[in-house]
């Protein structure tokens, strides 16, 4: 495994029992482990919901992580600008209120866009009068700044509380990280199917947080690039290729809470148990260079057809992703491809992926600056995403990527009840 360590109390055959025989990328498709055939006999309410309707804000976990990956994102990362404890406090309750709200699809105010006093500023903005909660989901998170700032300043009390695997990314080779769309001490995570409904939630929890907060950098995303339920297509990125494959996916309870769900006992869950840690990553994709690379290069570097989506070697995509398998004396799947490099018995972990492609005009230089906003969720950052994208070194596929920004947020449990609020257990326990 490239010198890394397995997941505590995991051997390889119960990792592949777990996540059948599929592969753990970060970019490509068949991108993280999942069932064989893709089903279970579990259902989640959520995934016969259709594209309009509203998604449950309360329960154990936050929605939008194993919900069905909705097909539109807007992402924002915060910092919060006030000192005072109290304030920041009160915002979550008004951001909890507001959000339960408008997943429902309601106005984020009790009073609305257009019911309110002629002369006071109405409390919903009013751009998403008329349309359906569109399956919106709101997931936040909470990055490491927001208990320790980098000059060691502990603002709100939080240093002993923060969870140990909540540190900053390492660096990586190839990295080209800017830092002003890096990091923050706050995310939000607007999902939805609709992109109008998902730019009001993000709007409007802004708007709420004005002098609290003050935005870092956000991020639009479209065609979600991974499946996160059974009843989902495999969709494809911006290189053509179905992507996540075999993704986790939230029928599979029991690989999400050995991957996914921080337990009682791991570092942080006193308060953080039923949460999760975010990792978001930028990921530049090189598309002018990739369009003049011939379809066998493409299929190589990746490690499946374009077409079918099939593990080369293999005949459909659902076939079993064969390391060992040779043609000719050679690998069928290339050593330096993204998907050999990234299956589970070379990675040995698994993430719950949930990115979506973006075409962010050009670069200045005549080139497209297109790619991939990567988000994963797992359990430990170190045994997630960064076991992974250490074990890509190799990976051919970083001659046609470049990840531009990057952050890391640990995301509470879920809201219980009408009295409860997002980090309620963080700041009272």
């Amino acid at each position: 495994m490239s010198g890394q360590e397995e997941p505590t109390g995991v051997s390889r055959r119960r990792l592949f029992g777990w996540m059948g025989a599929g592969t753990a990328g970060v970019l490509a498709a068949g991108a993280t482990g999942g069932l064989i055939g893709r089903a279970t006999a579990v259902e989640t309410a959520a995934s016969s919901a259709g594209p309009d309707d509203a998604v449950p804000f309360t329960g154990a976990h936050q929605a939008g992580i194993v919900t069905p990956a909705q097909d539109r994102l807007h992402f924002v990362a915060l910092d919060v600008i006030t000192d005072d404890r109290d304030e920041l406090v009160e915002l979550l309750r008004t951001w909890t209120d507001a959000a339960r709200r408008m997943t429902a699809g309601r106005d984020a105010g009790p009073v609305g866009a257009v019911d309110g006093e002629r002369y006071a500023p109405p409390d919903d903005t009013g751009e998403a009068l008329g349309l359906p909660a569109s399956g919106l989901t709101l997931t936040i998170g909470f990055g490491p700044t927001l208990f320790e700032t980098v000059d060691g300043g502990d603002r709100f009390g939080l240093a002993a509380r923060r969870p140990a695997p909540l540190v900053e990314l390492p660096a990586f080779a190839g990295d080209q990280l800017d830092p002003a769309i890096s990091g923050g001490d706050l995310c939000i995570q607007a999902c939805a199917n609709d992109p109008q409904v998902a730019v009001h939630a993000v709007r409007n929890l802004v708007r709420l947080g004005a002098g609290v907060v003050s935005v870092r950098w956000s991020q639009l995303g479209f065609g979600r690039t991974s499946s996160t339920s059974t009843g989902q297509a495999t969709p494809r990125n911006l290189f053509g290729f179905k992507d996540g494959t075999n993704n986790l996916k939230a029928e599979n309870e029991q690989a999400l809470d050995r991957f996914v769900w921080v337990a009682d006992g791991d570092s942080g869950g006193d308060w953080l148990a039923g949460g999760s840690y975010l990792v978001a990553r930028r990921i530049r994709m090189l598309i002018e260079p990739w369009d003049t690379a011939t379809l066998d290069e493409q299929h190589r570097t990746i490690g499946r057809t374009k077409g079918t989506g099939a593990p080369l070697g293999q005949r459909a995509e659902f076939d079993p992703v064969d390391v060992t398998k040779q043609v000719d004396g050679e690998f069928a799947i290339p050593e330096t491809s993204h998907v050999f490099l990234a299956h589970p018995s070379n990675s040995g972990t698994a993430i719950l992926r949930r990115g979506y492609s973006f075409v962010d005009g050009s670069d200045g230089l005549g080139r497209l600056d297109a790619g991939l906003f990567f988000i994963a969720y797992q359990r430990d950052p170190a045994t997630g995403f960064v076991q992974v994208q250490r074990n890509l070194r190799r990976d051919a596929l970083n001659e046609y990527v470049r990840h531009t920004s990057s952050a890391v947020f640990a995301c509470p449990p879920g809201v219980r009840g009408d009295g409860d609020w997002w980090g309620r257990a963080l700041f009272t326990g």
